[in-house]
């Protein structure tokens, strides 16, 4: 199996893709980074926010230099499972997340989850103020998604895999393949 040094994971909120992350990495040479948490330590140590909703509230263009700041602090790290929604959806439409031009994973994974299931982990986050999107705006999102990754896997020449997470321990278990544990 091939090694990959730079994994991006990703998923709309809710769908278990962190704590996949998490777990994954404690099995295995994998490093996880949350590209989220990376975003909001750089805006902590400017003074700009204290939490991911300060942050997300800042002018477009302070955030888009914090993302790209976090890209350029990440690009060149080996070994790592890079957690990121990797699409954003906003009321002005949709956003790429993964930097894919600073940033140039070896694959890309989906992880995808039941409505359901993404509402429950929605509502039992404590630490994050989440959207609850209804069905027909979730699947939407998980639709351009697909096809954003799909775009991105193609341009870089990546690869890119869809893992169902509607079962915590088979999802792990696939994922784990994956990376080659």
């Amino acid at each position: 199996m091939r090694p990959w040094e730079q994994v991006a994971v990703v998923g709309v909120p809710g769908t278990g893709k962190t704590s996949l992350c998490r777990a994954a990495s404690q099995n295995s040479n994998y490093q996880h980074v949350n590209f989220g948490e990376v975003m909001l330590e750089i805006a902590r140590r400017r003074g700009l926010a204290i939490n991911l909703p300060e942050m997300f509230s800042l002018d477009l263009s302070i955030q888009h230099n914090i993302w790209k700041t976090s890209a350029l602090q990440i690009k060149d790290e080996k070994n790592i499972l890079l957690d990121l929604h990797g699409l954003d959806h906003f009321i002005e439409g949709y956003l790429i997340s993964l930097p894919f031009e600073i940033i140039r994973p070896d694959i890309i994974i989906i992880i995808e989850s039941a409505y359901e299931d993404i509402l429950q982990r929605r509502h039992a986050d404590p630490q994050k103020e989440r959207i609850i999107q209804g069905l027909n705006t979730l699947n939407e999102h998980v639709k351009m998604l697909r096809l954003a990754m799909v775009t991105v896997s193609t341009r870089l020449g990546c690869n890119l895999v869809i893992l169902d997470n509607n079962n915590f321990k088979n999802c792990l278990n696939e994922l784990e393949l994956i990376l080659g544990n």
